[in-house]
């Protein structure tokens, strides 16, 4: 048993947190076998300093701005990026096109790494861009690998459904019926979300606890999927989530 049983309690709530998103003060406690006052000062005592974040309207807690501040500050040293740069390079020279990384920051997803085949168009993924993870085939990836009451917590109603091209889920039916797919598949896609005349492929990174931490995506030409490109993002996804 820890020395310090505050701290430990409080490390195991932000961790059960953050791999299941805003869940209610009764089932976190449940969940961590804690007492229920002790959880209820430690939900106070972190939503004090920003490391949690009520949320009144669903009777739930979630990650806080501080959370993802430290999370941040731990992804500046690029250990996911450092990692996914010779996976994506070799993907790259196996399907001869544009490979991508990128993890979720709120509704968007971040783009992390980018490697561009010889040839192929510039495309808008850049490193640091960020687009609406409802619209891209690597935000669906992760989406759909999450819990659905942090999917209904990031798009809470049709105002968060911003589109790029005038296609694309408008409501939080229309995207729970496209991760349905996702997870029927065990891939995503977008054509034409992002950017008219191009689509993309997309599988989620997980780690050791199945957690979905990046979407690894390949963006051609629109048309028909090619079944070996799919089997080969889905290799590449695999390398990298034994990797990190």
């Amino acid at each position: 048993m820890t020395a310090v049983p505050a701290a430990d309690a409080t490390l195991r709530l932000l961790r059960h947190l953050s791999r299941t998103g805003p869940v209610p003060a009764v089932a976190l406690a449940t969940a961590l076998d804690l007492p229920r006052s002790t959880t209820y000062h430690l939900l106070t005592v972190l939503t004090e300093h920003g490391f949690v974040v009520h949320l009144p309207e669903e009777h739930r807690y979630a990650l806080g701005l501080a959370a993802f501040e430290l999370g941040s500050a731990y992804s500046r040293q690029a250990p996911l990026a450092r990692a996914a740069r010779p996976v994506l390079a070799r993907l790259v020279d196996q399907v001869g096109e544009s490979a991508h990384l990128a993890v979720l920051h709120g509704r968007d997803v971040l783009y992390v790494v980018e490697e561009r085949a010889a040839g192929r168009p510039v495309l808008v993924t850049d490193v640091g861009v960020r687009l609406p993870a409802h619209l891209t085939a690597s935000g669906r990836a992760i989406l759909a690998d999450l819990p659905p009451a942090q999917v209904r917590a990031l798009f809470p109603g049709r105002e968060a459904f911003v589109d790029r091209t005038g296609v694309g889920p408008r409501r939080l039916s229309e995207l729970r019926s496209l991760l349905t797919e996702v997870r029927r598949l065990g891939w995503a896609q977008e054509r034409g979300d992002v950017t008219p005349g191009f689509a993309s492929v997309a599988v989620a990174v997980r780690d050791h606890a199945g957690f979905p931490i990046a979407g690894l995506a390949v963006t051609f030409a629109d048309g028909d999927v090619p079944a070996d490109l799919v089997r080969a993002t889905q290799g590449a996804a695999a390398a990298l989530a034994r990797r990190v």
